[in-house]
């Protein structure tokens, strides 16, 4: 597939045009965690104003008093319509997807479907820490089958997981992280179908988080899991909230491969209930009409991936930095600077650069710290500056 060349959207780049002093009016976690003499840099939230689609969508749903239950299909048709262009995935059956609260909530209600208390739930660590913390207030077992040096999956280490997960008899299924949070990897083709195959062996269900689908910057492609082969039984959330910032507008797509639909099927009605129907409105918006905004972000995003790695290489040469080809999230191993387990840490005290820590991303996780890079070039270049001025 050629994707669609982010330089010719004709929109300027969305991460350049708010200023320091603008975001500091928002009121948003990212911004209101942390005293104002500190540099956030660490909640998946952007500093772009919105696309002018989503905005003009809103608007008119407040003008008309639009804001009532979300009803219809306008947001899966979108999203199909979406996966169409940009995936060249014409797999996106409507009639197989429901409307969701968000994203982990959908992971959730499909695990539910899936599995029973007690049963493991294999995850690829580092990942995303809601993971853990969802999965275990479940009452489902975490069991970890670590990515390899290359911050990949490691097939031999997912079937030995697979095999003792199912050893005893009882149901499993693996939480898929596609493209991968906080690593930036893009699963190929070939590693799904891996992927896949080993879950049929095993009686294993996936469910695959694909929430920064829209976010693969460079050459990368995106392969949704449910289609490629054997991925037929898989079970995946999307959403447009992380590619257009609209993490406080809540609604995301369940989406069942052709094997699962009887599993989605039993999905109770009340989940439904949960999304905001101003939410779809916008999410919907996003998907069909937001696509040069994206476009601009997506080249923005690639400026920012290399600035990030010359600015440590001048500032922070021994901190060790792979650029990802998905989300705006940048992992960042430190170990090489004595700082301890909790780099984040030390940056916040000293430097007064606010990351994530990667502790709570599991096995993998301590000694280094996530970086949001979906911000200016000039708050990028001083948070370096500041990282590096903390090591004096």
């Amino acid at each position: 597939m050629t994707r669609i060349p982010h330089e010719t959207s004709g929109e300027p780049n969305p991460l350049q045009v708010l200023a320091l002093d603008q975001l500091r009016r928002r009121t948003s976690m990212k911004w209101r965690t942390y005293p104002e003499d500190v540099l956030p840099l660490w909640v998946a939230e952007m500093d772009v104003p919105l696309a002018e689609p989503v905005v003009r969508a809103v608007t008119d749903a407040l003008e008309f008093g639009d804001t009532g239950y979300p009803a219809g299909t306008a947001y899966a048709q979108a999203l199909a319509g979406f996966a169409g262009k940009r995936w060249d995935w014409d797999g996106l059956a409507v009639e197989r997807t429901a409307i969701v609260p968000d994203v982990m909530l959908g992971v959730v209600e499909m695990l539910k479907l899936v599995t029973g208390h007690g049963d493991a739930v294999v995850v690829n660590p580092p990942v995303y820490p809601p993971f853990y913390l969802f999965l275990e207030h479940m009452d489902r077992r975490v069991v970890e089958a670590p990515l390899g040096a290359d911050g990949r999956i490691d097939p031999g280490v997912l079937e030995e997981t697979f095999r003792q997960v199912v050893a005893d008899g009882r149901r499993a299924a693996y939480l898929l992280c596609s493209p991968h949070n906080p690593t930036g990897t893009v699963h190929t083709a070939e590693e799904l179908s891996a992927v896949a195959a080993l879950a049929e062996r095993y009686g294993v269900r996936v469910v695959a988080d694909e929430i920064h689908a829209p976010l693969v910057v460079g050459g990368a492609r995106f392969v949704p899991y449910l289609s490629v082969p054997g991925g037929e039984r898989g079970l995946s959330l999307m959403s447009a909230s992380k590619g257009w910032n609209l993490a406080g507008l809540k609604a995301a797509l369940a989406i069942a491969g052709p094997g699962a639909a009887a599993d989605l099927a039993r999905m109770p009605e009340e989940v439904g209930h949960g999304p905001s129907h101003v939410a779809v409105i916008a999410h919907t918006a996003a998907l069909r009409d937001g696509t040069a905004w994206l476009d601009a972000l997506l080249a923005g995003l690639d400026t920012n991936r290399r600035l990030l790695a010359d600015l440590l290489a001048e500032h922070l040469p021994a901190v060790r930095y792979r650029p990802g080809d998905a989300t705006y999230l940048a992992w960042l191993d430190c170990r090489a600077l004595g700082l301890g387990d909790d780099p984040a840490d030390v940056f916040l005290r000293r430097g007064r650069v606010a990351l994530t820590s990667g502790l709570p991303f599991g096995t993998g996780g301590a000694g280094r710290a996530r970086l949001n890079l979906a911000t200016s070039a000039e708050v990028l270049t001083e948070a370096v500056r500041r990282m590096a001025a903390a090591l004096d």
